[in-house]
Parts: structure tokens; sequence; C-alpha cells
């Protein structure tokens, strides 16, 4: 004759062995094996995993946020110090527009000889260290703006953030001919 467990006897049990867990310190239950059966421990698997993924999941947030604003800072300072010292861009369209300003030598005033060979390139370089200096001031004007941050992050993107201000006052300058105004002939000159 074979014995019969019926759902009284499993209810039993289970209050039983809760109580007993109930009754332990944290310490001892994490130490002492769990006798579940199966399906309970399958069940505790899925559940420890889906715990798993929720801790790792606000974990990487934070560390991608933290990457994202370091590189950020980094671009941003180098677009300053890019907006200060020149670029290579900058560089090739002045050339340009003192080949094309040559081109129109023979057919221009002596005024617009100066302006075509000297004033056009010079505000084209301000021109390309002005954007330079506005992109750096976006992009660590929006690193900035994001909390929390690591201290380090902050630094490099307040220095990215003076040197596109100080690019751009440069180029404004360069620009406007403040620093040096354009070459003109004398009255007396052709």
């Amino acid at each position: 004759m074979g014995t019969t467990t019926t759902k009284n006897d499993t209810e039993k049990t289970e209050a039983v062995t809760g109580d007993a867990a109930a009754d332990t310190k944290p310490e001892e239950r994490a130490a002492a094996p769990e006798d579940s059966t199966p399906e309970t421990a399958a069940g505790t698997e899925e559940t420890g995993a889906a715990e798993s993924v929720t801790e790792d999941t606000p974990a990487a947030a934070p560390v991608r946020r933290g990457i994202a604003a370091g590189a950020g800072a980094v671009a941003g300072a180098a677009l300053g110090l890019a907006s200060l010292t020149g670029t290579w861009a900058g560089t090739i369209l002045a050339e340009r527009q003192t080949v094309l300003g040559q081109i129109k030598l023979q057919t221009g005033k002596t005024q617009d000889q100066i302006a075509a060979v000297y004033t056009t390139p010079w505000h084209t370089t301000a021109l390309v260290n002005g954007i330079f200096a506005v992109l750096a001031l976006v992009v660590t004007g929006a690193v900035l703006l994001r909390r929390p941050q690591a201290a380090w992050t902050r630094a490099v993107a307040w220095g990215g953030f003076a040197l596109a201000v100080l690019g751009l006052v440069i180029a404004g300058g360069m620009y406007l001919d403040l620093f040096a105004s354009a070459p003109k002939l004398s009255p007396g000159g052709s």
C-alpha cells in the first residue's frame, strides 16, 4: 500500500518549511542548501536571472553616459583648440581664395586686387575657425548640461568651453579686421 499525499499535507509541509525559514538567521539561510522541488528550483533560477538582468541594466546605463560625456568633453576641447590654432580645412580654403584672387589680378582695380589676395583668404580662415569654435561651444555645452559627471569630464569640458569662447572672439576679430586692418594704398599710388 502506497502513500498518498493530499493537498492539505503539502500545505502543512510548506507552512512548516516557511516557519523554519523565518526562524533562521539570514546568514544561516544563505549557507544552508535549500530543499526544493525541481519546479521550485527552476522558478528560483528564473527569478535570479531576471534579478541579475535588472541589476546589470542600471549599472550599464551610467557607464555609457559617462563614456559619452568623456568623449564629448575631449572632442569639445579638441574643437576649441582647433578654433584657436586653425585647421587644415581653413588653410586649404584660404589658399583657394588666394588662387582665385591671383586669377582676378589682371582685371581689377588695385584695391580690389588687395582684397582678393589678402582680405578674402583672411576672412575665410576666420570663418572656418569661427565654425569650429561654435561646434566646440555646442559640444562642450551639451556635456556640461548633463548631470552627474565625473570631475575630469567637467574639467575637460570647461577647458574646451573656454578655448571655444576664446577662439570665437579671435575669429570674430579676424573677420571684422579688428586686430589688423586690410592693407590700403596711399592716395598718391596707382
